[in-house]
């Protein structure tokens, strides 16, 4: 008799139940639909705020089906993409600058589906639409942000050992020193041994009191690398601010990043955000001279005021932690407030008691072009690390400063080099084409397997159906992104799947062919095919393995959704399938053949 205990035939059918449940919102898809976020701090989205757009967009004639609340912003759900497009002008219209509108999709499985947790896989550029961005990284600048702060470093360490050098700068890619006397540079070079791991010291030809520092290669790819993943980590933050699910973020090669957004349609608010990269800086202004010296450079207002600051900055964005978009309490002018960390509160408070009188510069440094913000003058020292920027700026220019900032400083400038939007048009296409593959692919699967191996060959056609809703139920609570390699990895896993079930019924024909009884059969052909279904299955789930650790891309997604299937099919082959055998043929005990 093959009989499994009630527990265990109810745990199958629990675990069949959830994945149907869980693999479900799959089947619905998505609608085009207008996103709404708060364009700056203070600004709230409620549901007043989803009333509002519904009414406007109603009133238009573009008859919304719905909308919802997500976390900070909200979506309104249209049938098709041209009431989408009309609506996003319609509704930025009606609520104002103190909204961003974007064009975006949303689920249509129902609201009981989200209620229970239940939510369909995030799908890739390829199969979803979106933009994709290639962004490289300024090496030259990098270069020279490393040769202003050893500058700085050098400084420091002969500065701590009683030792002045009568003039410093950058010439070229090296930092130069000039010492009054032969002793004082003999001093000097003492004081910086302590950096000769990053820096190449060496005298100057035809200047013996001058020493001249390159920063060796080692150390400079060192700089290069902390650029590119600072700055990767800052593209993930700005991201963020753009409200985007699953996001692909990774550098290529040396210096370049690629920003994949699937379902981002309004493409040129996302390379508006990335493509910025400002940071701000705080310098001190010398309003004594009006030609900048080594140690100083020009810079201008937004109105073209000229003026002189020091070339070092006191603060830059690695020390402003909070950032926000607000308004003067006495003109109603906009600002943006700054949080400092306690290492910039402390400089701040030190900077602004010693030089009470004079002006402090806010510098926003984009693409290698400053811009003072703001120049005021310092009334009185300001503890606490909170910092208030106002100036001729605009409601808008204060919410997008403010979201740069709160992003993060760039490490180093980048540049847009590439740039892809594929339509939800294609990825329809490519959905389609891989579905089909897969149906196809199954169906072939369970015509031969239903012809040579009868009853036994449709109960392993109904445990490979059942694979496949596990293999997506997984993939859909994990929330995993699905790109056309993923939909590869499925249709592979169909074909790699059924491998399990051909083992288990060659086994119990040769078993039946060695006279054996019929229910000794199915015993005996699933225990002795499970060790070989093991062996191959641990071999390939290795390699798949090795792909996912050491691929990238497409490959891990190939690889994950390979590996994942690997462990749904030895569920679904071994488990799920002789349950069904059991409940056929394991209570009858005059069993004389098997239809396999």
């Amino acid at each position: 008799m093959n009989r499994f205990p009630v527990w265990k035939n109810s745990l199958i059918a629990l675990v069949i139940a959830l994945a149907g449940l869980f693999a479900l919102p799959n089947v619905f898809g998505e609608s085009p639909a207008i996103q709404v976020l708060p364009a700056r701090a203070g600004v709230t989205i409620d549901g007043g705020v989803l009333a509002t757009a519904t009414d406007a967009a109603q009133k238009a004639g573009l008859n919304p089906s719905g909308g919802v609340l997500e976390g900070s912003g909200l979506k309104v759900r249209f049938a098709d993409t041209e009431a989408q497009l009309k609506a996003k002008d319609v509704i930025q219209s009606k609520l104002g600058d103190g909204y961003v509108v974007a064009l975006n999709l949303i689920p249509n499985s129902p609201a009981w589906l989200s209620g229970v947790g239940a939510s369909p896989m995030f799908l890739g550029l390829d199969l979803r639409g979106g933009v994709h961005f290639l962004l490289q990284v300024d090496g030259k600048a990098v270069l020279q942000q490393s040769l202003d702060h050893g500058l700085d470093e050098w400084k420091t360490l002969m500065r701590d050992k009683g030792v002045y050098a009568e003039s410093s700068g950058r010439e070229g890619d090296s930092i130069v020193l000039h010492f009054r006397d032969a002793a004082a540079k003999d001093k000097g070079r003492d004081a910086l041994s302590s950096m000769k791991a990053s820096w190449l010291m060496e005298d100057v030809a035809n200047d013996p009191l001058s020493v001249r520092g390159t920063l060796l290669p080692e150390a400079l790819k060192q700089n290069d690398d902390a650029a590119v993943l600072q700055n990767i980590l800052i593209m993930r933050n700005r991201i963020n601010e753009l409200g985007v699910a699953e996001p692909i973020i990774q550098r290529q090669g040396v210096d370049r990043i690629v920003v994949e957004l699937p379902g981002v349609q309004d493409t040129a608010k996302a390379k508006e955000i990335l493509g910025r990269t400002a940071s701000l800086e705080v310098h001190m202004v010398n309003d004594d001279v009006t030609t900048p010296g080594l140690t100083q450079e020009l810079v201008r207002d937004r109105d073209g005021r000229a003026m002189v600051i020091q070339r070092l900055a006191i603060l830059t964005g690695r020390n402003i932690v909070g950032a926000k978009a607000g308004f003067t309490q006495t003109a109603n002018l906009p600002t943006v407030d700054l949080t400092l960390d306690s290492t910039g509160a402390r400089v701040f408070q030190k900077v602004t008691h010693d030089n009470v009188g004079k002006r402090i510069a806010i510098v926003q440094v984009e693409k290698g072009k400053s811009v003072v913000l703001t120049a005021p003058v310092v009334r009185e020292e300001i503890p606490g690390g909170q910092v208030q920027i106002s100036g001729h700026m605009t409601v808008e220019e204060a919410s997008e400063t403010a979201l740069l900032v709160r992003a993060g400083a760039l490490a180093a400038p980048m540049e847009i080099i590439e740039e892809r939007t594929l339509g939800p048009s294609l990825g329809k296409d490519n959905i389609a084409r891989g579905v089909n593959a897969v149906i196809y692919g199954f169906i072939a699967i369970a015509v031969f397997m239903s012809v040579y191996y009868r009853v036994f060959g449709m109960i392993s056609v109904l445990a490979l159906g059942i694979n496949l809703i596990l293999l997506i139920a997984v993939l859909s609570m994990l929330q995993a992104t699905l790109t056309l390699p993923g939909m590869a990895g499925i249709a592979l896993t169909v074909g790699m799947a059924i491998d399990a079930n051909v083992l288990i019924n060659e086994r119990i024909r040769e078993e039946l062919r060695q006279a054996r009884v019929p229910q000794i059969a199915i015993r005996v052909g699933y225990e002795l095919a499970f060790g070989t279904i093991l062996d191959s299955n641990v071999t390939t789930f290795v390699v798949g393995m090795a792909l996912f650790s050491f691929g990238s891309g497409p490959v891990r997604g190939f690889a994950a959704v390979l590996c994942l299937g690997i462990l749904t099919s030895m569920f679904s082959a071994i488990l799920v399938s002789r349950a069904c055998v059991n409940l056929m043929f394991g209570a009858r005990r005059k069993l004389a053949t098997l239809p396999v």
